[in-house]
């Protein structure tokens, strides 16, 4: 086979001033922990050069340098001295690293007993307390549960408050717009856009999710499901007077329509769907048993459509996908596929006034508001009181 030659990072063109928070966005195999990796030195560039001014700390692998032999407190000494940690510096933040990690009880215990969680819990709690000048983070806050991934997002953001140079290169791109002032997209080992991170987050999840609001499966063999049930269409549809526009608004209503083949004699069956959005945030859930009440209806064997109407004006705009569930016996789930569609839900200038940036959440209802006065002579008498006096 004849060699070809492949770029992992080519024509990347960056600069980060003091104090910058700049987060690193990309698919798999964009060339993110290759760049970390050469701004922190452990790769040499082919071409060009890296000019960095100030003392650096890498989170790059939380934990790559611990010895299993050792205690938690032989290896917080190791492991911080790796980071480039002084002794002196690891003794003052010794206690801290320690009820950080919450592994005090275990602190002389070799960390080849700890489990999976308490292994990186110590690790990113002796890696987060470096004081650089430049901090490079590759996915760290992937690490442990969801309290202590909290944790790890408030020490970032504490690290990112305090004037530090931080870049970090994260697939939780809620985590990257709520810590990073600007952001890069890279993508196949090139720079595709750098600009504000709420623009630049936008635009990547958009071109990685392709708007697709109908798909249907003619073909058995091809569609999702076994030999109880398959599905044969799911679709996103507008439900409003002006339903022959494709487009969907946070002010219109629309439905989710699933048609399905059932082969069972008297299946106890209910749809359920999932929301979730483009940051995979889970939205909310609805099912048919939810509208028909406690007992399941009973399916004879069939074509069938369940079909969920949502309101305007709940969600937010924005991208979604849909999972789909058919459950039988209301607990055994038979049937599951996941991103079954993709559609967007556009933003509109109605209600608005002099602000159109985003509206922040998942959900955007509107609700009720009344503003009234409540004893305006009671109130401009006691004003006039006070300022007589």
């Amino acid at each position: 086979m004849e060699a070809s030659e492949f770029w992992a990072l080519r024509d990347v063109d960056l600069e980060v001033k003091d104090g910058e928070v700049m987060g690193i966005v990309g698919p798999n195999g964009a060339g993110k922990s290759t760049l970390l990796k050469v701004l922190s030195r452990i790769t040499e560039p082919t071409e060009g050069e890296v000019d960095i001014r100030g003392r650096v700390g890498s989170l790059l692998e939380v934990g790559a340098g611990f010895h299993p032999e050792l205690t938690g407190r032989e290896n917080i000494f190791l492991y911080g001295a790796i980071l480039g940690m002084r002794k002196s510096e690891i003794l003052r933040k010794f206690d801290e690293i320690v009820a950080f990690a919450e592994v005090e009880r275990f602190l002389d215990t070799p960390v080849k007993r700890y489990s999976s969680g308490m292994y990186v819990r110590l690790a990113f709690a002796v890696a987060a307390h470096l004081e650089p000048d430049i901090l490079l983070v590759d996915e760290v806050l992937s690490v442990g549960d969801i309290q202590f991934q909290r944790k790890c997002l408030g020490k970032m953001e504490n690290v990112a408050s305090s004037g530090r140079t931080v870049l970090f290169v994260s697939h939780n791109l809620l985590a990257v717009e709520q810590l990073c002032d600007r952001a890069m997209w890279l993508d196949s080992g090139r720079c595709v856009d750098i600009g504000a991170t709420g623009k630049i987050v936008r635009d990547y999840v958009t071109a990685s999710l392709e708007s697709v609001t109908e798909v249907s499966w003619e073909d058995r063999s091809e569609a999702p499901g076994n030999d109880m049930v398959w599905l044969s269409r799911v679709a996103v549809t507008r439900t409003d007077a002006d339903s022959e526009s494709a487009s969907i608004t946070v002010d219109t209503p629309f439905a989710v329509e699933v048609d399905f083949w059932n082969r069972m004699p008297s299946a106890r069956l209910h749809v359920t769907l999932h929301f979730e959005n483009a940051y995979g945030v889970f939205v909310l859930e609805t099912g048919s048993l939810m509208a028909e009440g406690k007992a399941v209806r009973e399916y004879s064997p069939g074509h069938w459509r369940a079909r969920c109407e949502i309101p305007d004006n709940l969600l937010n705009n924005g991208g979604y996908t849909l999972r789909i569930l058919i459950v039988k016996d209301e607990g055994n789930v038979i049937l599951r596929h996941d991103r079954a569609v993709f559609f967007d839900i556009m933003d509109v200038p109605s209600g608005r006034t002099a602000w159109f940036g985003q509206i922040q959440g998942v959900m955007r209802p509107k609700l009720g508001w009344t503003v009234s006065a409540i004893d305006q002579s009671r109130d401009e008498a006691r004003i006039s009181d006070k300022t007589g006096s």
